[in-house]
């Protein structure tokens, strides 16, 4: 098949295997930066929420890739019985993003989404996240 990256086809990659793609690029990412999200839970969805999309201000439930949600471990207090913070990433979108962009593999896609959506809930720059997605392993 062409335009394959990887061990992922964009016809076929489950969400179980999207999951477990996601698990092992968050792995990969420098440790300071991981332990900004003590506990963090990633989730795969096909899709946004249409509550989402309209909460978003976006057209299309393509144009999100992933969405943060929680409380930063800078910002979170010091109580027991919050929620996790958690990364949806969204599997069709980023898929089809994918697929326009065969240049790039899915593990650089998922671990580019994994960086921004923690980054810019901590208010980093652009500069700084690229970095951080450089030191990944």
């Amino acid at each position: 098949m062409t335009g394959m990256k990887g061990p992922f086809d964009h016809r076929t990659a489950s969400p179980a295997e999207f999951e477990a793609l996601a698990v092992r690029c968050y792995a990969r990412l420098p440790e300071n930066f991981r332990s900004l999200c003590q506990d963090l839970v990633i989730r795969v969805d096909d899709f946004p929420t249409l509550e989402v999309v309209a909460h978003m201000g976006v057209e299309s439930r393509y144009a999100l890739l992933g969405l943060f949600q929680g409380i930063g471990l800078p910002f979170r207090p010091d109580v027991t019985g919050l929620m996790p913070n958690m990364i949806r990433l969204y599997r069709r979108p980023i898929l089809a993003y994918w697929t326009d962009h065969p240049e790039e593999t899915l593990t650089d896609i998922v671990t580019h989404v994994l960086v921004h959506e923690i980054g810019h809930h901590f208010g980093f720059s652009d500069e700084d996240m690229a970095a951080i997605e450089a030191a990944a392993d």
